[in-house]
């Protein structure tokens, strides 16, 4: 239906969809370049005419998005394919029975070189290596200018390597080096930076802290959740930015749950600070999220928090369900997270579940507790110990940034698929 859509439309989109389908036949590469050609072209619309776009893609689909992006942006736009060397070479990859593939690329076009294009070369320099001196003396020149091959060790995206502070846990998280290079050549300071497929938000951790607006989109609730606790650990309150297409009320909610089961959770988590757990489809085992926290000192043992979300009618057996889970993953307390108000007798069942005490404190948090979407709407959170600084380490915690006025920004939850980060 996309392609058919897009042919359609007429023009020379529709003349290389035409084509590139003769090339591929039906097949999963030609949905793929259907679901992106309708969105690049909204992109050339919405790119200002000194505008710069940068497409990501791996050496399977480059050469094809190559010629669909010729027939949106013009052939005569294309200014560069940049090769990015991103990762590096482990023993698993280097055990393929074939050369080891280890870059990705970037394809760069501008909306019209007749109109000039935000091009800061001053900044395309690398510095010289320590002791250089210039051959026959006279003035240093900046530096080395980067070429289209960029393989320096601070762009490598090391999966993000499991001991780097930048790591989030996201699989397609790209270095922000790799983005602060990019969004500082090709725009200035208050210029708009626009991430359709955002993940974990590394363009928009990079554009705020080099002072840049930004609009960042995603489809999924997981992904809008890691991003404003990325914000808040980098920028620590400084990035202002608001959120559109969440759920701010119960009628939403309910809207979102009968839409889609597993987003209404992952909303659901993001209320309180949760992870989603790591499952398989319908063995869950229980647990819909986990929330971390320390309460022993930055030594001490990591306390965690069960959480189960319930969009349907709640009863007595969930709380127990919980209770048991709770007790087999040895966890410090449960949480029943509802979208339909409670019964006395789950109340009641959470209250005579106990209670967790803080080794660093005499205060006494509820071992099961109840929390409806609408107190969680209206501000009620978790009870647990977070007086304690650093006491959530439920996500990994972006390194702080740097951040200048005038970043006014904004997040989109969409109701498309994005393909990559």
């Amino acid at each position: 239906r996309a392609f058919q859509e897009i042919v359609e439309a007429g023009g020379p989109v529709a003349g290389k969809m035409t084509a590139l389908r003769g090339l591929v036949g039906d097949t999963d590469m030609l949905a793929y370049l259907s679901m992106m050609a309708p969105r690049l072209v909204e992109l050339k619309r919405v790119l200002k005419p000194t505008g710069s776009i940068y497409l990501h893609c791996d050496p399977t689909a480059s050469h094809y998005l190559k010629a669909l992006m010729d027939a949106v942006f013009g052939a005569g736009n294309f200014r560069r394919e940049i090769i990015w060397r991103s990762g590096w070479v482990s023993g698993f990859k280097s055990r393929a029975q074939n050369w080891v593939r280890n870059h990705d690329v970037l394809l760069y076009y501008v909306k019209d070189v007749d109109a000039g294009w935000t091009f800061n070369k001053d900044l395309a320099y690398r510095p010289h290596a320590e002791g250089y001196e210039r051959r026959g003396g006279g003035e240093n020149p900046k530096g080395v200018a980067i070429d289209d091959v960029w393989d320096e060790v601070g762009l490598y995206s090391p999966w993000i390597k499991s001991f780097s502070q930048e790591k989030l846990g996201y699989m397609t998280q790209k270095p922000v080096t790799l983005l602060e290079r990019i969004i500082r050549v090709s725009s200035n300071p208050g210029d708009t930076v626009l991430d359709p497929f955002c993940g974990c938000g590394t363009t928009v951790h990079a554009a705020q802290a080099l002072g840049r607006r930004w609009t960042g989109i995603d489809i999924t609730h997981l992904a809008v959740t890691l991003i404003k606790h990325r914000l808040q650990d980098a920028f620590r309150g400084a990035a202002k930015f608001k959120v559109i297409g969440e759920p701010v009320t119960e009628r939403e909610a309910e809207a979102l749950a009968a839409e889609d089961r597993y987003q209404f959770e992952w909303w659901a988590l993001g209320l309180v600070g949760a992870r989603p757990a790591d499952k398989k489809k319908g063995a869950d085992r229980g647990i819909d999220g986990r929330l971390y926290f320390h309460d022993e000192g930055p030594k001490g043992k990591t306390k965690q928090i069960i959480l189960s979300v319930k969009s349907g009618k709640p009863g007595v057996a969930h709380v127990r369900d919980l209770r048991a889970v709770v007790e087999r993953e040895k966890a410090e307390i449960g949480v029943l997270i509802t979208l339909e108000h409670p019964t006395q007798p789950m109340r009641t069942e959470a209250v005579g579940t106990g209670s967790y005490e803080s080794p660093w404190s005499t205060q006494r948090h509820p071992r099961i507790q109840v929390r409806t979407v609408a107190e969680l709407l209206a501000g009620a959170g978790i009870d647990y110990p977070l007086r304690q600084a650093g006491a959530n380490t439920t996500f990994r915690r972006a390194g702080r940034g740097m951040v200048r006025d005038g970043s006014q920004s904004v997040m989109y939850r969409t109701g498309e698929k994005p393909s990559g980060e």
